[in-house]
């Protein structure tokens, strides 16, 4: 846990977002607006948080993610299915049919994407446009608003692909084109990329765990598997680092920050949430079927959890729920982290309330 600390800069090592290392594999903004909270948890309190290098896109498992403008296109082929089989796993559910089409669906949808999308359009809009591009395996009959949908994943998934990024305010999305857009990828390239990059991040992982957080089976991963890695058991399991990460690994110390994370944040994308979070009660409440809370951080452990609520113009109220009590020296601490959890969100008063049950 001390090693994922350091890995994701959590000291707030005076860089600008788009060179923090945890755009390796992209900052999750789910719910939109959380991803500025986990980089003001990155960078020092003057930082400014918009970097114009960095766009919105669908990235992994079809998610909202900013990532680095310039690196896009390699993304996009690393995120690519591996196989057909692959394919076809990540767009059954609600067209199983369609997911007989394998890479042929992305490939359909990707260049769906790219001739509908020329200018800044409303997300629903281009849903109807790219059902009407595609083959009609690819959509379903939605009963709410009687009409045929293109799958809701094989669209997320495909829309890197095919060019497009999200414009996100308040709460609605729309999309717009990326400029000079090379068109879908020819096959999936550079996925060993993003397998190094989660172990950096999250390692010591095992191979199921990077198959999950990339959308993919453990099965179609090891095809690509990076070679040269050192092997390693971690509660009990066989688990993966990059060789060049050993002395980092065995020489981290916890240290005594305190963050606030966000839903969402990089930290709390590891797979293995047993030992992220041990206590199975305490797993439960971090991640709901709904509405999860931010992760209080303390010397390297996930150690409560907190909620944000907009009380009036301009304050915002902070909840957190601690497992275990907390000490004066960590709560003044929580207070500074709120007030920059505060700032992040454009408020002018932050209110601080430990609930200890």
């Amino acid at each position: 846990m001390a090693y994922r600390v350091a890995a994701h800069q959590l000291g707030r090592p005076g860089l600008r977002p788009a060179d923090l290392d945890v755009l390796d594999l992209g900052v999750q903004d789910t719910p939109y607006g959380s991803a500025r909270l986990a980089l003001s948890a990155r960078v020092p309190a003057a930082t400014e948080l918009d970097d114009d290098r960095l766009e919105l896109v669908w990235s992994t498992r079809g998610a909202p993610h900013l990532h680095r403008r310039a690196g896009l296109p390699a993304l996009a082929a690393a995120l690519w299915p591996l196989s057909d089989a692959d394919a076809a796993r990540r767009i059954a559910g609600q067209i199983r049919d369609g997911a007989a089409l394998r890479l042929a669906a992305f490939r359909a949808t990707a260049e769906a994407f790219r001739a509908v999308v020329s200018t800044e359009m409303d997300k629903g809009e281009v849903s109807r446009a790219v059902s009407d591009h595609i083959p009609a395996e690819l959509s379903y009959d939605c009963r709410a608003c009687a009409a045929r949908h293109v799958s809701g994943a094989l669209f997320q998934q495909a829309g890197l692909a095919g060019g497009v990024r999200l414009v996100v305010s308040g709460r609605s999305a729309r999309l717009a084109p990326l400029a000079q857009w090379p068109g879908p990828p020819e096959a999936a390239a550079g996925t060993a990329a993003l397998v190094l990059a989660y172990l950096r991040l999250h390692g010591p992982a095992t191979v199921g765990d990077v198959a999950g957080f990339l959308g993919t089976t453990a099965t179609e991963l090891r095809r690509v598997w990076p070679s040269g890695l050192a092997e390693m058991r971690v509660d009990g399991r066989s688990a993966w680092l990059s060789a060049d990460r050993l002395d980092a690994l065995r020489t981290a110390e916890p240290g005594p920050l305190v963050r606030l994370l966000p839903p969402g944040d990089p930290f709390l994308q590891a797979r293995d949430r047993d030992l992220l979070v041990p206590e199975r009660v305490h797993q439960q409440q971090l991640w709901r079927m709904l509405g999860n809370p931010g992760a209080l951080l303390v010397a390297g452990e996930v150690a409560g959890t907190w909620r944000a609520r907009q009380a009036a113009r301009g304050r915002l109220e902070l909840t957190v729920t601690p497992f275990a009590r907390l000490s004066k020296r960590i709560g003044r601490e929580v207070d500074a982290e709120a007030e920059t959890v505060g700032a992040a969100r454009g408020a002018t008063e932050v209110r601080v309330r430990v609930d200890a049950d």
